[in-house]
């Protein structure tokens, strides 16, 4: 039998390349199957009711509850119209990985109500948070809301606003539901490519259907749409907010995401805009993502909100 030393080279040269990809498959299938042992999944949870629609959330709960996890907040996107938490579930994977707890938020969109009624649902997801953290292994000191497009411009609104804005008026009361009657805090917010200026979006130089679709039946649109735009919220105090954003975007002007980073640095909060080249409205190839996440993760490391058994240095 006749053996080619080329073919065996070349043999010997995939088993080493196979070897470490297998390492990381391997890698790869132990953390997710930690992270299934290390969790419990309530899902559907009811945490407000209005206009007859029951909105409900998902709990990513620690089944080891000796010590409060850092807890973050996800809310999908879909321009106030459309979008899951079902569809968007995985979104929280990331931050399980990183030792957080999760809650993942549904809301009520265009077709249940219009305008504000976002805003108000995920402030009073992030008050049930508050109320329940004890049952479900939070951290209220460490909460990290975020959430991408529509889902980012709800997580800025949910962590800047304050009661006094009057998105709170319609939360459960703690007798009736549980939920947390003072002032909310987190300590940071994630905004993937969200909504900054929202009357840009309706009536501006830059009108989305969707953004049109969410003021449908408001009557001062413009007077509306100011007062559910998170620029109009910027002042000094702030919780630090980290924006990922891709510079070709054609669905939330990548101009938003400049102008929220210029506001917040002028007011004196502790932010930064991590640019994608290239970067659509989300749908970030690998490379991309990368960037976004070690990112996010260096952010979240200084302000010291992940275990610190997980801190990569």
């Amino acid at each position: 039998m006749t053996h080619h030393p080329r073919i065996a080279s070349l043999s010997a040269v995939f088993l080493l390349l196979a070897a470490p990809l297998a390492a990381q498959v391997r890698d790869r299938v132990h953390d997710a199957a930690a992270i299934a042992a290390d969790y419990v999944v309530v899902p559907n949870i009811t945490y407000m009711r209005a206009d007859g629609y029951e909105s409900k959330l998902d709990v990513h709960r620690p089944r080891d509850m000796a010590a409060p996890r850092p807890t973050v907040i996800f809310i999908h996107g879909g321009g106030w119209v459309g979008g899951s938490k079902e569809t968007s579930m995985m979104a929280v994977a990331p931050y399980l990985a990183m030792g957080f707890a999760a809650v993942n938020v549904e809301y009520r969109m265009a077709a249940n109500a219009p305008a504000p009624a976002s805003i108000e649902d995920c402030r009073c997801a992030l008050k049930w948070v508050i109320a329940n953290a004890k049952e479900n292994g939070f951290d209220t000191s460490k909460i990290v809301v975020t959430g991408t497009s529509a889902g980012g411009h709800l997580a800025l609104t949910t962590g800047m606003l304050t009661q006094a804005a009057g998105f709170d008026d319609r939360c459960p009361t703690p007798e009736g539901n549980g939920v947390a009657a003072d002032n909310p805090k987190v300590a940071a917010i994630v905004n993937w490519f969200g909504i900054t200026d929202v009357y840009d979006v309706i009536q501006g130089t830059n009108v989305k259907i969707y953004g049109v679709r969410w003021f449908a039946g408001v009557d001062d649109k413009a007077a509306a749409a100011r007062r559910a735009s998170p620029l109009n919220y910027v002042r000094p105090g702030l919780p630090p907010i980290i924006t990922i954003h891709g510079d070709a975007d054609p669905t939330v002007p990548y101009a938003q995401a400049v102008a929220l980073r210029d506001a917040l640095t002028k007011a004196g909060v502790s932010n930064e805009l991590v640019t994608i080249p290239g970067g659509g409205h989300g749908n970030f190839v690998a490379p991309q993502r990368d960037r976004a996440w070690t990112a996010i993760r260096a952010f979240l490391d200084k302000l010291s909100i992940p275990p610190a058994a997980t801190t990569v240095q």
